[in-house]
C-alpha cells in the first residue's frame, strides 16, 4: 500500500513538473554549493558545467549570485516544446568569466611587472602561445587570444618587450613570451601593484560554447558574461565566440551582458573541417557552402536562433556574428557598442553585426555605435529584412551589404553616421522610410565574383552569379548627405521615388517625386541622457509628404526572382522607427514627425541592466 502511494506522488510530481514546462531543477552556488550534491535548491551544485553534464531536455538550470570562472558546453541539447534553460538567478547578478585572478607578480623596472606561469596552468588551451590568425586578416598576426586587466580595464598588446619597458613604460601595456615548459608576461600597471589590485588574464577560448555540433534548443538568459580568448571567426571556419551556438537550431540568448571577447561576442556560426582557414576566394567559400550543405544547413537542423535585448561591448572582431549558421533567426533589441577599435589586429569581419548567408533573418531595433562598422551582411543575404536600427558614430561604415542577391528589405532605420557605405553592388535591394547621413561608396558598376544565390526561403543553391549594380530602390529615404549620382550609371535597373535630398545630397536622375533642401544646414544629433538616447532635428514645415509605400511596391529581387513577401513582414510601411502610425500620407524618414521646428524626441530607452 505505502510503495503504491509513493509510486503515485512520483507520478503526480513528474505531471506537475511537465505541466510547467520544464523537467527538473538545478540550482548551482559556487558559494555554498558541491558538484557532488543533488542540484536542488538546498543542495546546489558548484559549478555550472555540473549541471551542463545532468540537464536533459526540459531541465532548467538556474545559477546564483558569484563569479564563475568556467567554460561552460552543454553536452545535451534540448527540444523544440522542451528547451533546456540556464538562467541567472532573478535579481542576483552572476558573472562568468573566461579569465582567473594572476598574483605572483614581480617588479622590474618603473611601471613593468612580470609573472612566469607554467604552462600545464592553462591545460589543453594557452591563450598566450595562440596568435589572431586566419581567412582575410590583414594586419596583427603577432597578437594572442590572451588579454591582460588591470580592475577591469583591458590592457594593450604589443609586438615586442622593448617597446614596452623602454618606450612604453608610462602606459598600460603587456607582452607575452612562451617557452616549453612556462609562459611569461610582462605588463605596464601605471603606478598599482599588481599583487594589490585585482588582475585577471585569459584562460578559456569560450564562456558558453558546446564543444559539438547539433546542440539543440539552450536558452541562456541573464549572465554577465566575459573575458574570452576567442580566435580569429572568417566565415570559412568554425567560429567559437565568448558565446556561441555551434552549428545547432533553436537557441535563445537573452538579456546578458557580454564584453571583453578577444574577437567575438555572440557566434550563431559555422562547424569546424580540415578546411578551416584555407578558403581565402570566391570560388573556396562556395565550396564551403556546398560542404555545408552536406552538414545538414537547411531550416530543419540549423539556425532559428533568437538574439535579444543583450548589450555586447569592447570585443575586437565583431559583436554579433555568424556564417552560414544565423539563418532564419532573429536578431533584437541589443545594444552594441566598442568593437573592433583600438585593437591590435584588423580584417574584413569586423562589424558590430557581420552575417554571412543570413536567409529571411530579421535584424531590428538594435542601437549599434563607436564600432568599426555597423551591420555587414556578407554574401547570400536573401529574404533578409532590417528594420528600426539606431546607429551612429561608427568609424568606418553604418552599413556594408558585399555581393548579395536579395532581397534585401532596409525600412525605418536611423543611419546618422557621415561615412561611407559599401552598399552598390548588392541586387534585389529596396530602402523604404530609412534616415541616412552615409554617402555612397564608389564601387563601379559591376563586381565580378560569382556568389550563389538560393531557392526562395531555402538554402539550396539555385545558381551563381556576378554582382552588377542596380536592381535597387529607394522610397521615400531622407538624405542628409548622400550623392546618389553613382546610381545613374547601373546595369540593372533603379527606381527612386519620394526621397527628400538635404544641404549637400544629390538625386540620382532615376528620382521622381524627390525633393531637395540645398538651404537646410541643421545637425542632426544624437545624445545620451540618463534615460536614453536623443534624436535632436529641425523639422521643416517645407517638407512634402508623400503617398504611403506598399510591400507590393518593391516589386522582386531580379537574380533569384524572388518577391519581398514573407511572414512579418507588413503590407504597408505605415509605422515609423518609433512605432508612430502613417496615415494616408508619410515624411520621408525614419520618423514620422508629428510638428514643425526644432524636436527633441527619445529614440532608445537604457534599460535596467545598463
Amino acid at each position: 500500500m505505502k510503495s503504491n502511494h509513493y509510486s503515485t506522488t512520483l507520478l503526480a510530481l513528474f505531471l506537475t513538473l511537465s505541466a510547467n514546462g520544464f523537467s527538473r531543477e538545478y540550482h548551482v552556488n559556487h558559494a555554498a554549493g558541491s558538484d557532488q550534491n543533488e542540484g536542488n535548491a538546498a543542495h546546489p551544485l558548484k559549478t555550472i558545467q555540473a549541471a551542463a553534464k545532468r540537464v536533459q531536455p526540459g531541465d532548467k538550470v538556474i545559477v546564483h549570485a558569484g563569479t564563475y570562472r568556467e567554460h561552460v558546453s552543454p553536452i545535451c541539447g534540448g527540444t523544440e516544446k522542451k528547451p533546456i534553460l540556464f538562467q541567472a538567478a532573478p535579481g542576483e547578478k552572476v558573472e562568468i568569466k573566461g579569465s582567473e585572478i594572476m598574483k605572483g607578480w614581480k617588479h622590474v623596472d618603473r611601471n613593468t611587472w612580470m609573472v612566469k606561469i607554467p604552462n600545464s596552468f592553462f591545460g589543453t588551451y594557452n591563450p598566450y602561445a595562440s596568435t589572431i590568425h586566419g581567412d582575410w586578416l590583414e594586419s596583427g598576426n603577432w597578437s594572442h587570444t590572451g588579454e591582460v586587466y588591470l580592475n577591469g580595464e583591458r590592457l594593450k598588446e604589443v609586438p615586442s618587450l622593448d617597446s614596452l619597458i623602454v618606450g612604453g613604460f608610462q602606459q598600460p601595456l603587456w607582452f607575452t613570451h612562451v617557452e616549453k615548459d612556462s609562459t611569461s608576461i610582462w605588463a605596464n600597471f601605471i603606478g598599482h601593484n599588481p599583487n594589490q589590485q585585482t588582475v585577471e588574464i585569459n584562460v578559456r577560448q569560450s564562456v558558453f560554447y558546446p564543444e559539438k555540433p547539433f546542440i539543440n534548443y539552450i536558452h541562456v538568459k541573464g549572465f554577465h558574461m566575459s573575458h574570452a580568448a576567442t580566435p580569429w571567426a572568417p566565415p570559412t571556419a568554425e567560429q567559437p565566440g565568448l558565446i556561441g551556438t555551434h552549428w545547432s537550431k533553436g537557441w535563445v540568448i537573452e538579456d546578458n551582458t557580454i564584453s571583453y571577447s578577444k574577437c567575438v561576442g555572440i557566434t550563431l556560426g559555422k562547424y569546424g573541417d580540415e578546411w578551416d582557414n584555407k578558403s581565402e576566394s570566391a570560388e573556396a567559400f562556395v565550396k564551403t557552402t556546398e560542404r555545408a550543405l552536406q552538414n545538414q544547413w537547411n531550416k530543419e537542423h540549423i539556425g532559428s536562433h533568437i538574439v535579444r535585448r543583450n548589450e555586447i561591448s569592447h570585443c575586437g572582431q565583431a559583436g554579433i556574428a555568424g556564417s552560414l549558421g544565423g539563418i532564419f533567426s532573429t536578431v533584437s533589441d541589443n545594444e552594441i557598442h566598442d568593437i573592433g577599435i583600438g585593437w591590435p589586429f584588423w580584417g574584413y569581419e569586423i562589424a558590430g553585426i557581420k552575417f554571412h548567408a543570413p536567409v529571411d533573418m530579421l535584424i531590428s531595433h538594435n542601437h549599434i555605435h563607436h564600432t568599426e562598422g555597423g551591420i555587414w551582411l556578407d554574401w547570400m543575404a536573401q529574404g533578409t529584412r532590417i528594420t528600426r536600427n539606431l546607429l551612429h558614430d561608427n568609424r568606418l561604415q553604418d552599413l556594408s551589404l558585399e555581393v548579395n542577391h536579395g532581397p534585401i528589405l532596409v525600412d525605418n532605420n536611423l543611419f546618422l553616421s557621415p561615412e561611407l557605405a559599401q552598399i552598390k553592388l548588392s541586387q534585389g535591394v529596396s530602402f523604404v522610410h530609412n534616415t541616412i547621413a552615409w554617402k555612397i561608396w564608389p564601387t563601379g558598376t559591376k563586381d565580378d565574383r560569382k556568389t550563389p544565390y538560393l531557392l526562395p526561403h531555402d538554402t539550396q543553391i539555385a545558381g551563381l552569379h556576378d554582382c552588377p549594380c542596380g536592381n535597387a530602390s529607394y522610397f521615400n529615404n531622407l538624405f542628409i548627405r548622400a550623392d546618389m549620382t553613382p546610381y545613374d550609371e547601373c546595369i540593372l535597373p533603379v527606381r527612386m521615388e519620394g526621397n527628400l535630398y538635404l544641404a549637400e545630397a544629390e538625386p540620382s536622375k532615376f528620382e521622381t517625386n524627390g525633393q531637395r533642401d540645398t538651404c537646410y544646414k541643421e545637425p542632426f544629433q544624437v545624445s545620451k541622457e540618463d534615460d536614453g538616447w536623443y534624436l535632436s532635428v529641425r523639422v521643416s514645415n517645407t517638407w512634402q509628404r508623400n503617398r504611403l509605400i506598399k510591400l507590393n511596391d518593391l516589386g522582386k529581387a531580379q537574380i533569384p526572382d524572388q518577391t519581398f513577401k514573407r511572414e512579418g513582414i507588413p503590407a504597408s510601411f505605415n509605422q515609423d522607427f518609433l512605432g508612430n502610425k502613417r496615415k494616408t500620407s508619410a515624411l520621408p524618414g525614419a520618423v514620422q514627425f508629428s510638428q514643425d521646428g526644432l524636436q527633441r524626441i527619445k529614440i532608445y530607452q537604457i534599460s535596467s541592466a545598463q
